[in-house]
């Protein structure tokens, strides 16, 4: 960053009212009325913070329908901005602990409301049983998902929700203890095989597969890029693949202990290793972003295999 873009980050945030936007956002996704309620700023003041901040590449605006919901971009932070904050937000300022206060007290409130206060905001607020694993299972219900081949499938929790909407599911993961575990947990669900192997050289014929799920496997393989394409192998012409990844982040202190090699994937890098692994990328995009700090984001890439096989594949049979 240059002196200008110093000073501009500096004027940027040089105001109150800015820096208690900042503090709150950087705790959770707001609204303008929400906001408007904790800090007792106007709207019209509100409205004119969040422009800049969001015009100065502080904020980042989601719309669902007529609400639009706002949060703090802290992933593309300069060192001089993310100083400013830590150090504003360091010590037991009056002011933004009211805020938090508040915050946490209207929170509170929206919990005891009845649904009809929660209209075009629902996915933000509990309601008994309305969970995401309930959801995920719904819309399991809905899938028909034919011969499915899951790559890092660990001990297998994702398996148990696939498992009834496939052909067939083949699991593979290179740790002992994992297979092992997946094996007692999905024993009695006859359509599935689990197996160790590795992603990045998988023991499969090509076009075996319908569907590959890559779900928070790339940051932990030796050779994402191997990875996928191996997966481009073994899938059929026309067929799927699924990837979650954490997104590129400047934590790798914290994902280590995890066995993590790769400080996670840009939606553009995931792009680009789709495609040279012979895939047509149907999504990558950033589709969810961690409440509790360090903030950790991820990515969702959908691709499909081209309707030609892959000249440089060769079969490998298991």
């Amino acid at each position: 960053m240059n002196l200008a873009q110093t000073v501009g980050t500096l004027n940027l945030l040089g105001d109150e009212s800015r820096l208690r936007l900042c503090a709150l956002l950087r705790e959770r996704e707001l609204s303008v009325s929400e906001i408007v309620k904790v800090t007792g700023i106007t709207q019209s003041r509100v409205s004119t913070h969040l422009a800049k901040l969001r015009e100065g590449g502080f904020v980042r605006d989601r719309r669902d329908g007529a609400h639009a919901f706002y949060a703090l971009a802290t992933e593309g932070f300069s060192a001089a901005a993310t100083a400013v904050l830590d150090e504003a937000m360091s010590g037991a300022d009056p002011t933004l602990e009211g805020d938090k206060a508040r915050l946490v007290a209207l929170l509170d409130e929206q919990r005891g409301t009845l649904p009809d206060a929660f209209a075009g905001e629902m996915e933000r607020h509990y309601s008994p049983g309305r969970t995401w694993s309930s959801l995920a299972l719904g819309l399991a219900s809905l899938l028909d998902l034919g011969d499915v081949l899951d790559v890092g499938a660990g001990d297998g929790s994702v398996a148990a929700f696939v498992a009834p909407r496939c052909r067939s599911l083949t699991c593979v993961d290179t740790s002992d203890r994992m297979v092992e575990a997946a094996k007692r947990r999905l024993a009695r669900t006859k359509n599935v095989t689990i197996t160790k192997g590795d992603g990045d050289a998988l023991p499969f014929a090509d076009a075996a597969f319908d569907v590959a799920l890559v779900f928070h496997t790339l940051t932990y393989a030796a050779k994402p890029q191997r990875v996928l394409d191996e997966c481009a192998r073994v899938l059929r012409p026309g067929g799927r693949l699924v990837l979650l990844s954490l997104d590129e982040h400047q934590m790798h202190e914290v994902t280590l202990p995890y066995g993590e090699r790769h400080s996670g994937f840009s939606p553009r890098a995931l792009k680009g290793m789709l495609t040279r692994s012979g895939f047509t990328a149907t999504t990558c995009e950033v589709v969810t972003r961690e409440a509790k700090k360090p903030h950790f984001q991820v990515v969702l890439g959908t691709a499909y295999k081209a309707d030609a096989p892959l000249k440089r594949s060769k079969a490998r049979h298991g």
